[in-house]
């Protein structure tokens, strides 16, 4: 890294205003990342993005085939209970 060399306190000045404000951009970037990932850990967006991949999983093409087979599979296991 190079040595600035300054010819004014002037340029000091604003060249330290500008990092300040570069630091200030940082932090709050940093303090949004932080938020978004507590949000995307809560239950009320874990449950929700289950709930996306099962209705994704049941209207996809193995979803039809399932939806057709459990009733099925259902009444196997209750008409085996019954000894029918």
């Amino acid at each position: 890294m190079q040595t600035k060399k300054y010819s004014s306190y002037a340029q000091i000045d604003s060249e330290l205003e500008i990092l300040k404000v570069e630091k200030e951009i940082s932090y709050q970037k940093l303090v949004l990342s932080i938020q978004k990932t507590k949000e995307s850990f809560s239950f009320l967006n874990i449950s929700s993005n289950v709930i996306d991949t099962v209705k994704s999983t049941f209207f996809s093409s193995y979803g039809t085939i399932l939806r057709f087979l459990i009733p099925i599979i259902f009444k196997w296991f209750r008409n085996k209970k019954r000894g029918d």
